[in-house]
């Protein structure tokens, strides 16, 4: 494929499986490929929008920096029943890396993508400051409480449209590129994880542990619907990935990208969060066989 095109992006959501977006920007970048303009869901927008600011590699090393003391210190457990994390110590250190910027002075077009729960309508959040839309793209359903903006209450964008291709359909690019976290692959990749990462991962789980534990006192009237293998996280989690993929099936019957990179369903489970040099590595190499011609 001819090097030095522009592209339209296309970052799709699917919870912590988001982390390889990164992976797939540095090695479209590593390819010549310049990004002209970006549309994202959840955490396709988070990383969207960090690149969008310039603001990518500063997340990158904070995120692959944070060891378990430093993630306890970001969690604050929300003591309402919209979601378990309030998200203000963590949006608190992502502001200060996009600062003030407004998503209509940015240097290539953004667009987040929102959900507006009451209306049950899609939002595309192209105007306001970049922390406020990001902040509402995210908001998980079960794990941020929702943002408010003027008198919509936002969630998750992944919830009507978890890869987000109409935003660059008027796109003066050469081709769109979409990434979506939810393909039906069964190729593994072997990917050397450091001692430092296997640490930090194994020491995490007692956190993620005790995010499944508010959850069950949050949500206990569902525990009955659990199966015996699957604990409530499990349960809300795949039925979140069930509802996306049928979705964007729907979404892309109408708008197809020019190239689709797809990272499996199964790389990780929707909240596993402590596993961002996997999932930043594995974006990285499925890219790479996509932008080579062997995918």
């Amino acid at each position: 494929m001819k090097k030095g095109k522009s592209v339209s992006l296309v970052l799709g959501s699917g919870g912590a499986r988001g982390y390889a977006h990164i992976g797939v920007i540095e090695e479209l970048l590593a390819h010549g490929y310049t990004i002209g303009s970006i549309s994202g869901s959840s955490m396709g927008a988070l990383v969207g929008g960090l690149y969008a600011c310039d603001a990518l590699q500063d997340y990158k090393e904070w995120v692959l920096g944070l060891d378990l003391f430093d993630v306890a210190k970001l969690v604050d457990f929300s003591f309402t029943t919209t979601g378990i994390i309030e998200g203000e110590k963590v949006f608190g250190v992502i502001e200060e890396m996009v600062g003030a910027r407004r998503v209509e002075d940015l240097p290539i077009p953004f667009t987040a993508v929102a959900t507006d729960l009451l209306k049950q309508k899609e939002v595309w959040l192209q105007k306001g400051k970049v922390i406020d839309a990001i902040r509402a793209s995210i908001a998980i359903p079960t794990i941020f409480t929702p943002k408010k903006i003027g008198n919509r209450h936002l969630v998750d964008g992944g919830v009507l449209n978890p890869l987000p291709i109409a935003p660059t359909v008027a796109d003066d690019t050469d081709m769109t590129i979409a990434v979506s976290l939810s393909a039906n692959t069964t190729k593994t990749y072997n990917i050397p994880i450091p001692p430092k990462e296997q640490e930090k991962v194994s020491g995490m789980e007692s956190l993620i542990l005790e995010m499944k534990q508010k959850a069950e006192q949050l949500f206990a009237r569902e525990r009955k619907h659990n199966f015996e293998e699957m604990d409530m996280f499990d349960i809300i989690g795949r039925t979140l990935d069930v509802m996306q993929n049928s979705v964007q099936e729907c979404k892309m019957a109408g708008y197809a990208p020019d190239m689709l990179i797809g990272i499996s369903k199964d790389a990780c489970g929707f909240y596993e969060f402590n596993r961002a040099y996997e999932m930043i590595e594995l974006g990285r190499l499925v890219a790479r066989e996509h932008l080579e011609g062997r995918a």
